[in-house]
């Protein structure tokens, strides 16, 4: 029995489909009942926060798909420290024998925001004794997909990388990752780091969302030494406002553009294309995207 957690999430949703067309054993834990019935397989009410229900969400599993948000804009340390180690702790006192965690690209000790947190988790899982398998993702497709936080009200994409290209990942490829770890027997022990075939700079991103939705989207240069006093404006914490910017350093430095082998690897297929991305989540982009952002004049 497989527990998938983050299950109505970008990732989550994929591997749930993926796991329902090969009649795999598997739960889904969700914090809202309603959304989770929706996503048409057995689920258990839980909460990352509450440590009792993480318990009994783990009755009667073996493998742990653990996933469960991002870095937040919060002083201190990252609730997401204290929510995975609390899964961890449950799983092993549940016997579960395997952990697929997806983590970031660059997880390291000391690093900003999302990179350090998800480094201490991994060491905590590594000492855990259970069996384990990271998967390191580049950046989402599926960012683009709502265009929140990545776009002006007049449709320019905003560029933080300076012009440096992202080798951005379907999240149905980091789901189908998963899947093939979760009900195969390799990988043990191994980290994965994910990205799609490409590594695409924002005008190139700007071209393909014109070709595939038929309106002009540009792109416009946000130098990441404005970024802390505009995330700061925003109401932001300052020490969150500074760590994001230098993250888009990184990138700007080539941090995000390599491509690797990992998707063949694990799933014998290629990663999508953005292209194929776009052609496949067309609805959902006129849905999201075009209706919060205006034509670019």
């Amino acid at each position: 029995m497989i527990l998938v957690t983050g299950a109505t999430g970008s990732i989550g949703t994929h591997l749930v489909r993926l796991l329902l067309d090969q009649g795999v054993a598997f739960k889904a834990l969700v914090r809202d009942g309603a959304k989770g019935r929706a996503l048409g397989c057995d689920v258990v009410v839980g909460d990352f926060d509450e440590p009792d229900s993480l318990v009994a969400a783990m009755d009667g599993v073996d493998r742990l798909f653990l996933n469960a948000g991002g870095a937040q804009p919060v002083e201190g340390e990252q609730p997401m420290i204290r929510q995975q180690k609390a899964a961890i702790d449950a799983a092993r006192a549940a016997g579960v024998s395997t952990v697929v965690k997806v983590s970031v690209w660059g997880a390291h000790q000391g690093g900003r925001l999302a990179e350090g947190a998800h480094w201490e988790i991994e060491e905590y899982l590594k000492a855990a004794g259970l069996g384990w398998s990271m998967l390191r993702p580049s950046g989402f497709m599926q960012n683009f997909i709502t265009g929140a936080g990545a776009f002006t009200a007049d449709g320019k994409l905003l560029d933080g990388f300076g012009g440096a290209p992202v080798s951005y990942i379907d999240c149905h490829d980091i789901a189908a990752c998963a899947a093939a770890l979760l009900t195969g027997s390799h990988g043990l022990g191994e980290t994965y780091v994910l990205t799609g075939p490409q590594a695409l700079t924002s005008a190139e991103i700007a071209r393909e969302l014109s070709a595939a939705l038929g309106r002009t989207f540009g792109h416009a240069a946000v130098s990441p030494d404005e970024l802390p006093a505009a995330l700061r404006s925003e109401g932001l914490p300052a020490q969150f406002a500074d760590d994001f910017a230098e993250l888009c350093r990184e990138v700007a430095a080539g941090s995000l553009a390599a491509t690797t082998t990992a998707v063949r690897d694990l799933t014998g297929r290629a990663p999508r294309t953005f292209a194929e991305f776009l052609a496949a989540n067309e609805e959902a982009l006129r849905a999201g995207l075009l209706a919060t952002t205006s034509p670019d004049a």
